[in-house]
């Protein structure tokens, strides 16, 4: 039986490898989807992934399956109920941020008649293919991850600095950046 070649940062256990086969890479239009990815992006900032992905189900759980509707709408009481939970990163910069995200994101949603579009505009609606050998080629962010960074800060998005937009445009598949000789670099 023959192994299945990956990207070497997700080799930790089943949970990174599940996340890289099924998620990690693949184009996402779904505002739904969008939103979630940038949340949970923004809660990573300072600390790894695997961190954030362990905390997935409890952050979906917390913060109302990544309804931003209903999050835009979270007053002091649910920030401080937050606060308290151990299942999340209790941080109240990014617990606010990310109800400020909600509601910035709704603003893009009026203006661009969806995230999706507003986001995928940045890459003209398809992914860039940026052909990494290997991971050493593969930055943390780029010119463009700084323009849209800058962009959403415009907008009033919180923790949205380039490497935290890199990553949401890693995640989901606005970049190709599977190395050459991972087996899902081609199927993206």
């Amino acid at each position: 039986m023959q192994t299945k070649i990956r990207c070497g940062w997700c080799e930790k256990d089943d949970l990174y490898r599940d996340y890289h086969d099924n998620e990690w890479g693949n184009p996402v239009y779904d505002d739904a989807t969008l939103f979630e990815f940038l949340l949970l992006e923004t809660f990573q900032a300072g600390l790894s992934w695997y961190t954030i992905l362990k905390k997935r189900p409890h952050f979906k759980s917390a913060f109302d399956h990544f309804d931003y509707k209903k999050i835009a709408r979270y007053d002091q009481k649910k920030i401080d109920a937050l606060m308290q939970d151990a299942g999340i990163i209790r941080n109240s910069l990014k617990i606010k941020g990310t109800v400020a995200n909600a509601i910035a994101f709704m603003e893009v949603q009026k203006e661009f008649g969806s995230f999706s579009k507003y986001i995928w505009g940045f890459v003209n609606g398809k992914p860039i293919d940026n052909g990494h050998r290997d991971l050493s080629s593969v930055q943390a962010t780029t010119p463009l991850s700084d323009a849209i960074s800058k962009d959403l800060k415009k907008r009033g998005f919180k923790f949205v600095g380039s490497t935290v937009v890199y990553a949401h445009m890693q995640a989901t598949g606005m970049v190709n950046d599977h190395v050459a000789n991972c087996w899902k670099r081609t199927s993206v």
